[in-house]
């Protein structure tokens, strides 16, 4: 397996102890989560910014803080998404400016894509030398259809738990890239307790930390927000549901500052639906994890996780980034997507809607003090989820 210069290994976080691998499977079974990291004496800022040439498009330009080089990434060009000024916003919420982070223009419409292209350039890695087969995770949906778009490009099989709710573009597209679909009754929880109970063999787990790389690939959009706005943005508002965005982007701005090409880490915004707000509660309650929720109940499925498996990594995030947690009702993410969609040009989906949804009750608050350069983060594509969109529409006659 083929790292770059600068990777160290994978690092314990329970124990800070660094195993000289970029393999999982050489870890020890109760090792806990595992995050890589490098030699960031050795990562030059003005390098990381500039890629070199024959570097292709796309995140993998920042291979100096990533796992593996850009010659060997498994890639469908995502990164590089549009970084879209929005006046409007700006002006509604108070602030010297507002851009929107469309990661809707990612290969298969979501920020996931990151995550998934790194996790399976480790998996393809080392796919001669060992059994990797099946690939598994399960998934709201988003990360089911990257898997299967990213599992295909390395001609690996792969298997995608959702639950029944689950929005029929990624259903219908998890199938259309060629992977294996299990549609499972009932909620998140749900399809994520049926991948054991169903896969009758061993498989390579893909569920978000199971592996050290989804986030890792996310990391990149804080890579990408301070070359385009040359310097970090003063607050990032982050749609929340597993934990996994929010704390990529963490790791990102924090690696950032350690190498001093950013002064400090901008403040993190978790914005979660009211109905499924673990993280959100755990940060209003001052506590270092999330209690699971009990009763989850939003329109929004991608932030419908109870029991995040990044949890403690999203408060943690959140308070080391001096930021705090908000939450909104369906309503208004939905009716923040289509204010945005009406006002903007860009379509955000129901996950993506959180942001400005979000954002608004930070305006609400005083939260902001006039001068900051904040940036929502659009998580997924509107095109995924064009029907919830269009039914809140008519449930206002329109």
């Amino acid at each position: 397996m083929e790292t770059t210069e600068t990777f160290r290994g994978l690092e314990s976080r329970a124990s800070g102890r660094v195993y000289e691998t970029a393999d999982p499977a050489d870890l020890p079974d109760d090792v806990g989560r595992v995050d890589p990291i490098y030699d960031y004496d050795a990562v030059d800022p003005d390098d990381l910014f500039s890629a070199s040439t024959g570097i292709p498009a796309g995140h993998w330009r920042f291979d100096a803080l990533l796992p593996f080089p850009a010659s060997t990434g498994l890639s469908g060009s995502e990164g590089e998404t549009p970084l879209v000024p929005t006046e409007r916003l700006a002006d509604e919420l108070g602030v010297a400016s507002v851009y929107v982070k469309d990661e809707g223009r990612n290969p298969t419409g979501t920020v996931l894509d990151r995550g998934l292209s790194v996790a399976l350039t480790a998996v393809a890695a080392v796919a001669d030398d060992r059994d990797v087969e099946p690939l598994a995770c399960a998934s709201p949906g988003n990360a089911g259809q990257s898997m299967a778009a990213y599992a295909g490009r390395a001609d690996l099989r792969s298997y995608a738990f959702v639950p029944s709710r689950c929005a029929f573009s990624n259903k219908a597209m998890t199938n259309v890239h060629g992977g294996d679909m299990r549609v499972v009754g009932g909620r998140y929880p749900d399809a994520a307790a049926a991948v054991d109970d169903q896969l009758e063999t061993e498989y390579t787990d893909l569920n978000e930390f199971a592996t050290p790389y989804r986030h890792e690939g996310i990391k990149t959009v804080a890579f990408e927000l301070v070359a385009d706005l040359g310097g970090a943005p003063d607050v990032v508002v982050v749609p929340t549901g597993s934990g996994e965005v929010l704390a990529g982007v963490y790791k990102g701005f924090s690696e950032l500052a350690r190498i001093d090409a950013i002064g400090s880490v901008p403040r993190l915004v978790a914005t979660q639906a009211s109905g499924c707000a673990p993280i959100a509660a755990a940060v209003e309650r001052g506590l270092d994890e999330p209690e699971p929720w009990s009763t989850p109940d939003t329109i929004c499925g991608e932030l419908e996780i109870p029991d995040p498996a990044g949890g403690r990594a999203a408060v943690e995030a959140v308070e080391r980034s001096g930021g705090t947690a908000v939450t909104a009702d369906d309503a208004d993410v939905l009716e923040s997507a289509v204010a945005v969609a009406q006002n903007e040009v860009i379509e955000m989906g129901v996950a993506g809607g959180a942001a400005p949804a979000g954002a608004w009750e930070l305006a609400e608050e005083d939260y902001f003090e006039g001068d900051e350069t904040v940036v929502l983060l659009n998580t997924d594509a509107g095109l995924k989820t064009p029907d919830v969109l269009r039914s809140h529409l008519m449930g206002q006659g329109i």
